[in-house]
């Protein structure tokens, strides 16, 4: 005698559907929107205004991390391989990061650094090549806005009046920035607009606001470089000539050659910290690019006017 069949042919293909939801249920879904990679912290929050929700934002370099360093993962590097945008700095900034983005050479690519007017570094080893450091300018951030904007609208899925207003916002709030920036620094006397920081980063600011740039305690484009024993004693006699009454370090670099530096000057002078070359986490003070301006621009103005 047979046994009884436990399912029939149709219960068995239910069960099977059911399984099949089930499994589909748990998958994660594919995010049909496209994927935006992108190198440093400030370009992703600029990159991330712009698009809002229309794309998937991947930025690589992590809050309060040193551009000049930082590196990815084996796994971020297979993304930034697969993105449908690649956006980077460019001028030499991302150096930890500069084998990733040449093997990514099949992946469509903006530069924002080929968007600007470039300046030259004028001092120390660096003299004569690109300064990397184009964003303490908002005027040329808004050129980099500009030329992005139409590279964003050709991506599939990108509803272009949509990123019309979203960039028309931003333009106007990066006006704004330039207009409250111009008139806290006209604040500051002729005599005191000298800059000193832990590296040449301010050089776009001091063109647009006009600053002179006394110094800086690495003689370099970047913090990779170390400054030698002459090094200090030639920015030492330069504060002491012109009795700076601040001296600004990065947060994303160690600051003790700076206090070092204030210690050894002939003159009472303050280290302030900015936030020049990184964004920092939600609660770190400068979340995003608008707010680490104003900051920056409030410590550089009461820092020279005291």
């Amino acid at each position: 005698m047979r046994p009884a069949r436990l399912f029939t042919t149709a219960a068995l293909s239910a069960l099977a559907a059911l399984v099949a939801t089930g499994l589909a249920a748990c998958s994660t879904p594919v995010d049909p929107r496209p994927t935006i990679v992108v190198s440093t912290n400030i370009l992703g929050d600029v990159v991330g205004e712009l698009v809002g929700d229309q794309a998937q934002v991947v930025t690589l370099m992590k809050p309060d991390a040193d551009p000049h360093s930082f590196e990815i993962s084996a796994q971020e590097a297979a993304t930034l391989r697969g993105a449908d945008l690649l956006v980077s700095n460019g001028l030499g900034l991302e150096e930890g990061l500069q084998q990733h983005l040449d093997a990514a050479d099949g992946v469509p690519a903006f530069v924002a650094g080929d968007a600007i007017q470039v300046l030259d570094y004028s001092v120390g080893d660096a003299a004569g090549m690109p300064d990397s450091h184009f964003w303490t300018d908002p005027a040329r951030m808004i050129d980099v806005v500009d030329a992005l904007e139409p590279v964003l609208a050709e991506l599939e899925g990108i509803d272009a009046e949509d990123l019309d207003a979203t960039v028309d916002d931003y333009r106007s709030q990066l006006r704004a920035l330039d207009a409250e920036m111009t008139e806290a620094f006209a604040t500051i006397p002729d005599e005191r607009r000298a800059l000193v920081t832990n590296h040449h980063v301010f050089g776009y600011l001091a063109e647009r606001f006009d600053f002179e740039i006394v110094g800086a305690v690495i003689p370099g484009g970047t913090t990779l470089a170390a400054p030698s024993a002459s090094d200090l004693a030639d920015l030492v006699d330069a504060i002491d000539e012109t009795g700076v009454p601040a001296i600004f370090a990065e947060s994303s670099s160690p600051d003790r050659l700076v206090q070092a530096l204030a210690s050894e000057a002939d003159v009472q002078v303050e280290v302030i910290e900015l936030f020049t070359e990184s964004l920092t986490g939600p609660d770190g003070g400068a979340p995003d690019y608008l707010t680490m301006m104003r900051i920056n621009t409030e410590r550089i103005t009461t820092g020279l006017t005291r």
